[in-house]
């Protein structure tokens, strides 16, 4: 194969381009790294080593320096709004926004940043207020994020209503809970204000955003027994058990009293009996066992409570089989059953809460939305004991 001679001449003319293409990028990294503040890199130093304090110092000191660095002023918000200091990011990204030498994109930013401050801060309207502004532009789905969470905070429902429907995915099942939820929210305030045709609008609506809304059957049969239509009202709690059984114990004294109303009392006992064989539950047992006491005697609750330990095992049916004892032991027996009691009534405290299923977090109260996570219908009425006892 013959060898063209001006390969030769290309080869070092190649490796010279290279060279000097090198060296030209190499002068451009220096220049530009010459040109940051040395505060700037001192800053970044501190951060990689999670020393926030003084990197927060050295961005201070680069930002006074260069007052251009958008991004600089973004890093700085961002580190004083983690530690609490919502008033100093507040103003650097009150200063982005109102700067008319920043790209569309970065205002938009700092809008949002601006926002978050807020919403740190507790000023809720003032947040509201900058998210309202975001929406129609790149960041509307972000700002109406953080709309509903300012919204439920508010308990505005209506508003976030609104705003949940306007998501992605709410004509599918992502906020089916969330919005039902709302609804209820407005149909227990107009019940609770004796506005019954309103309350019968929320909760129709309820059950058209989710079918298996177990609050909009309770708010129901509520409504239903308020205008004295308690058969409808045994109906709507009944329905209750295909859509969640867990949820059973929350009407048990409802369905007890419509009972007595109208004069079926051994009805809605046997009912309650055959939710406590089918769906154990530590709660819907404590709600009988009240009423096996008040109604039937001690001896009564006593067998009632011992039969059901013998089918779930728990310390907090242990606690309530050792009160019904002491109320049908001899008088010289009961000092000794009160002590067990006491020491067993110190372990149940501890089981007897209520558990998030999504962050864990316990409590003694039953609640719709989780306090910590903020879910809703997280937060089941099952006691800790009846979590750790289920496979």
């Amino acid at each position: 194969m013959e060898i063209e001679y001006w390969w030769l001449l290309a080869l070092p003319l190649f490796f010279a381009l290279g060279w000097l293409a090198a060296r030209i990028d190499i002068r451009q990294v220096v220049q530009e790294s010459r040109a940051l503040p040395r505060s700037y890199l001192s800053g970044l130093n501190f951060l990689l080593n999670e020393q926030p304090d003084k990197a927060i110092d050295a961005f201070v000191e680069a930002v006074r320096i260069d007052p251009q660095t958008v991004e600089l002023h973004f890093a700085l918000g961002s580190l004083f709004r983690r530690r609490g200091e919502t008033d100093r990011a507040i103003r650097i990204h009150q200063l982005l926004v109102d700067r008319e030498d920043i790209s569309e994109d970065h205002r938009l930013q700092a809008l949002g940043e601006l926002g978050q401050d807020f919403l740190k801060a507790g000023l809720l309207d003032r947040a509201e207020a900058a998210f309202v502004r975001l929406r129609g532009t790149r960041a509307n789905d972000v700002a109406l994020r953080y709309l509903l969470e300012i919204y439920q905070q508010e308990k505005d429902w209506a508003k976030a209503i609104e705003v949940a429907e306007a998501l992605p995915g709410h004509e599918g099942v992502i906020w089916h809970t969330e919005v039902a939820n709302f609804h209820c929210e407005l149909a227990a305030s107009a019940l609770a204000n004796s506005r019954h045709d309103d309350a019968q609008v929320h909760l129709d609506r309820a059950f058209e955003v989710n079918r298996r809304c177990v609050r909009a059957s309770l708010l129901l049969g509520d409504l239903l027994a308020a205008q004295g239509r308690d058969e409808e009202a045994l109906e709507a709690w009944k329905r209750i058990e295909n859509q969640d059984p867990n949820y059973l114990a929350l009407v048990a004294e409802r369905v007890m009293d419509a009972c007595g109303r109208l004069g079926r009392v051994a009805q809605g006992h046997q009912l309650l009996r055959a939710w406590l064989a089918a769906h154990a539950s530590l709660d819907l047992l404590d709600e009988l066992f009240h009423w096996e006491l008040e109604r039937e005697g001690p001896k009564a609750a006593y067998e009632m409570v011992r039969e059901e330990l013998r089918r779930n095992p728990t310390l907090l049916g242990l606690d309530k089989l050792l009160e019904a004892a002491a109320l049908n032991a001899p008088a010289e027996q009961r000092a000794d059953i009160d002590l067990i009691k006491q020491l067993i009534h110190g372990h149940t405290r501890r089981v007897a809460r209520y558990r998030c299923n999504t962050c864990g977090f316990k409590a003694r109260q039953f609640h719709w939305r989780c306090p910590a996570c903020g879910g809703w219908e997280t937060y089941p009425p099952r006691r800790t004991e009846e979590f750790d006892l289920t496979p």
